[in-house]
């Protein structure tokens, strides 16, 4: 069965969700190390990407964040977060492969009618759980919670003000901390239970205009990424990359021993298997002859601090990207 598309537009809302692997019953965060490093790499996202995080709520093998994209570019965003994410477990943990379950699930949001609550809901996570983490929800340390309230520092990365404006009240922490005490709203539960099937939370209204008017929109104009598909293959990526440099596919995959030997153009195809299509490091050592997925995580950790240093490289990588999603949609 094919992945369906996710809608993505100038500042949509999401509920993002993604779980350890083995049926979601892997712990991905393993120490406080694990979460803080979790928490690095949602900054990053922040500040690479333009993505707004109004509340996050990470536990032992899962997470929740709740995500606004002014640029439309969850996708993008989220692979970041995975990707990064995924190595830096590994280096913690001295292990190799691939951690999630799978690709992340995200539940489109009208804001309106559901932001506050859901902020609410994954507030509510650590407390929520079949067995309780905490008997008093400050006390978790690993949720967006603590800072609403101001009984923890608030990340700069963190927005809670439009949280805040929709309380509508002046006494902003106390205010939030009642509401949070109120529980979740029986039919956003009723939704969750479900199996959270959905892919869109919201009122009629929302929903009718999001199919009769945005995804229309979207597909006629070919904005926003136009929802980038997924299940591109390295042989997709490596070819259009080897297309858009005007060289042969050959030479992005031939392996040259030395230091510093590497075509910048086959550093970039493989970044570009990661990145874009989300293969596992095995996969692409393979397809690359490479000797072990290290090297894949060596050589994608280089070209993302040359993206954040070099303009010039991070706005070619973009247009590679681009140019690849061009030739597949």
């Amino acid at each position: 069965m094919p992945r369906p598309e996710r809608i993505e537009y100038e500042n949509a809302y999401y509920h993002v969700m993604n779980r350890g692997k083995d049926r979601g019953r892997m712990k991905i965060f393993r120490s406080p190390e694990y979460f803080e490093a979790f928490l690095r790499t949602l900054k990053e996202a922040v500040e690479r990407f333009g993505i707004v995080v109004h509340s996050y709520c990470l536990m032992a093998n899962h997470y929740h964040l709740l995500i606004q994209t002014p640029n439309a570019n969850l996708s993008r965003a989220m692979r970041h977060v995975n990707g990064v994410y995924t190595q830096r477990y590994n280096q913690l943990a001295k292990s190799d492969g691939p951690i999630f379950r799978g690709r992340f699930k995200s539940i489109l949001v009208d804001q309106d009618a559901y932001l506050l609550q859901l902020s609410r809901y994954i507030h509510l996570t650590p407390i929520e759980a079949k067995k309780p983490l905490v008997d008093k929800l400050v006390d978790y340390p690993w949720s967006s919670f603590p800072a609403y309230i101001n009984q923890a520092d608030k990340p700069d990365w963190l927005m809670c003000e439009q949280i805040y404006g929709m309380l509508g009240s002046k006494q902003k922490y106390s205010a939030y901390a009642k509401y949070v005490a109120q529980g979740n709203n029986e039919q956003l539960t009723r939704f969750y239970n479900r199996g959270n099937t959905a892919s869109v939370i919201g009122e009629k209204e929302f929903v009718k205009w999001l199919s009769e008017k945005k995804i229309p929109q979207l597909k006629e104009s070919k904005i926003a990424n136009l929802i980038i598909p997924f299940g591109l293959s390295i042989e997709q990526i490596v070819k259009n990359t080897a297309a858009y440099y005007q060289k042969p596919v050959a030479l992005l995959r031939q392996l040259k021993k030395g230091r510093n030997s590497q075509l910048p153009e086959r550093k970039v195809a493989i970044y570009l298997c990661q990145h874009l299509g989300d293969h596992r490091l095995n996969a692409i050592a393979d397809y690359f002859g490479l000797g072990h997925s290290g090297s894949v995580s060596h050589i994608t950790c280089l070209i993302r601090k040359e993206l954040s240093k070099d303009i010039e490289l991070a706005k070619e990588v973009e247009k590679i990207c681009k140019f690849i999603i061009d030739q597949v949609t």
